[in-house]
């Protein structure tokens, strides 16, 4: 069985997980509602999307 002949450092390790992050959300303020949301995802306050109505808005 192969064993590490020594022990692998913090900088190492962390050197090579330089690249594991956890990415921010893309979050927008919607220009006619004002809530927040995803950009390119359905504003389910209003049921618009791209200045159409898809959906039938929640009261």
């Amino acid at each position: 069985m192969a064993v590490p002949k020594r022990k692998t450092t913090k900088s190492r390790s962390g050197k090579r997980r330089s690249h594991i992050k956890v990415s921010p959300k893309n979050i927008i303020e919607d220009k006619k509602s004002g809530e927040y949301r995803l950009s390119h995802h359905l504003d389910f306050k209003t049921g618009t999307y791209k200045g159409r109505q898809v959906l039938d808005p929640k009261n």
